[in-house]
């Protein structure tokens, strides 16, 4: 994500590496066949007694409650009956196709903002408990590990919200910014970014409008007068956060990019000419990655440009949102601009194809997005755009950001209130310098080896710092646990290899952030790419999300 106000495990004490903690399942038996004993019998036999239903989590050490155990998602299947007015909840079905990793007599869900009206496993009604924000569900019937388990939930999907992400409105319908945590407050969901899923998107609303989402189209079919409906489906899983819907008064631009990759832009119609400049750089853009890392990862890719005040970009999963100010405010320079374009595509290969374990590894998205940012400005920027000036820049700042935020893979948890306060500059510049001080260490052929290598064997898949770790570790021919011990979880930023005479500026300072297209220290013109995530809360300064 790029936060563009800008300012460019479970345990908190975590070395690196760190064994695999197994999930373990947290619904369990509800009790039934020990009831049929007698609670005498329970007793003599020591069977504990069941878990009270009420709301419970993967234990994500930033969001302790988000996710749930006990299953595996393979697929969403999600409709949406849009009246037109984004300012009404909808009448939305999620289905959901899970197996189960454990013995089950209930199971949980997240999900917020919005009224259940049934919910049925297997085909059979199930009951159900709305316990904060999880949705409880308790099936007819036992679930036994390695099952199948379809459930089917009828409920209401509320745009009306003005925290904390999910539906985001704009001037003429609707967009979704999920990160970090907000998918559960549009549809029913295991919302958390290590249980991946294939999606299914059908949206119904007005002839006058249209729907898009992630993935490619299925087409688009009248149902009832004045109305269609759109559906999408991914070729590849994607983590809930990433998920994207937007439907307004749009044009859908088709091109081709490299190997044919089918390019889809959303542009509001009315602003189609002026931003066609923007969409036309696309192309090359994913060239460009793709000489650095390798080939594009998914179906599709294409920008949506919401016509809303944000404040950030995201990089929702091949179709990134970009606020349509971004490319309409005259005093942001052009290298700027396809730079904050560049950090999203990147998050496509980091953070998308290869997604974070748990919320503590986002520095592994962050710092990736702004290192390819940076390059980018640096190659196609003017010669003040310096990828080491940035850096010691960055160098200078980092233990303020560290004492604010805490060290880029042990990031404080969020404020209260304000769940997308993770994405503090040490996780965007500070994650970078971190890349930054790794080349300097492995050097650069092998550090260009690393990248692609993490790219090709995470595909679609997850991942986490202990991961990156060992690969660096073994594609340098040395040992860079203490390295990364240092730079991922000191509270003080290490030496900087090949830059001794570097030093940090005093702890708490922050610096004043450089807004972008004026002039920073040394003449170098700002960056302004702290990306922020969704919430509607204005990004880091110097780095997009």
């Amino acid at each position: 994500m790029s936060l563009r106000s800008r300012r460019p495990s479970r345990d908190p004490d975590r070395t690196v590496p760190a064994p695999r903690r197994a999930r373990t399942g947290r619904l369990r038996r509800s009790g039934r066949r020990a009831a049929a004993l007698g609670l005498a019998a329970v007793a003599t036999l020591g069977v504990a007694e069941p878990q009270p239903l009420g709301a419970q989590g993967l234990g994500d050490r930033l969001f302790p409650m988000l996710g749930n155990t006990g299953y595996d998602v393979t697929s969403y299947d999600v409709s949406l009956d849009y009246s037109g007015h984004n300012d009404r909840p909808m009448n939305a079905t999620t289905e959901i196709t899970a197996h189960a990793t454990t013995e089950l007599d209930q199971l949980n869900l997240d999900f917020a903002r919005g009224t259940v009206r049934s919910v049925k496993v297997g085909g059979l009604p199930a009951r159900y408990e709305q316990h904060g924000e999880d949705l409880v569900v308790i099936p007819s019937s036992h679930i036994s590990r390695g099952q199948q388990v379809k459930i089917s939930v009828q409920h209401t999907s509320d745009p009306r919200g003005k925290t904390n992400g999910g539906w985001l409105r704009t001037t003429d319908g609707l967009a979704m910014a999920n990160q970090a945590d907000a998918a559960h407050r549009v549809f029913p969901c295991n919302d958390h970014p290590s249980d991946k899923a294939f999606f299914t998107f059908r949206i119904s609303a007005p002839q006058e409008l249209t729907a898009v989402a992630n993935g490619l189209p299925l087409g688009a079919s009248g149902t009832r007068a004045a109305r269609r409906t759109w559906t999408y489906r991914t070729a590849h899983p994607m983590a809930t956060e990433l998920a994207q819907v937007s439907i307004g008064k749009s044009s859908v631009l088709f091109k081709h990019g490299p190997h044919d990759l089918p390019i889809r832009d959303v542009v509001p119609t009315a602003n189609r000419a002026v931003l066609n400049k923007w969409l036309a750089k696309t192309p090359a853009q994913v060239a460009w990655m793709e000489r650095k890392v390798g080939p594009y990862p998914f179906e599709a890719y294409g920008v949506l440009i919401a016509n809303a005040h944000t404040g950030f970009e995201l990089e929702t999963q091949t179709l990134s949102l970009f606020e349509k100010d971004l490319f309409t405010a005259e005093h942001l320079p052009a290298w700027y601009v396809e730079s904050v374009m560049v950090h999203e595509l990147s998050h496509q290969w980091f953070g998308d194809s290869v997604s974070p374990r748990r919320w503590s590894d986002v520095w592994l998205n962050e710092a990736h997005a702004t290192w390819y940012e940076a390059l980018y400005a640096q190659e196609k920027g003017d010669s003040r755009a310096s990828l080491e000036t940035r850096m010691h820049r960055a160098y200078e700042q980092s233990d303020g950001w560290r004492a604010e935020g805490g060290p880029p893979a042990a990031p404080k948890a969020p404020s209260p209130g304000q769940k997308i306060s993770i994405f503090r500059p040490i996780v965007y510049d500070g994650g970078a310098l971190v890349l930054y001080a790794l080349r300097q260490k492995m050097g650069p052929a092998a550090f260009d080896r690393l990248e692609r290598e993490w790219v090709a064997h995470h595909k679609d898949g997850v991942a986490d710092s202990a991961d990156f770790t060992a690969l660096a570790s073994k594609i340098s021919g040395q040992n860079l646990t203490g390295f990364f011990q240092e730079w991922l979880y000191g509270a003080h930023t290490p030496p900087m290899p090949g830059h001794p005479q570097w030093r940090p500026g005093a702890a708490g300072d922050l610096g004043k952030p450089v807004q972008p297209g004026q002039p920073a220290k040394g003449g170098q013109p700002g960056k302004t790419g702290a990306p922020v995530k969704p919430a509607g809360k204005p990004a880091a300064p110097g780095k997009p999300a």
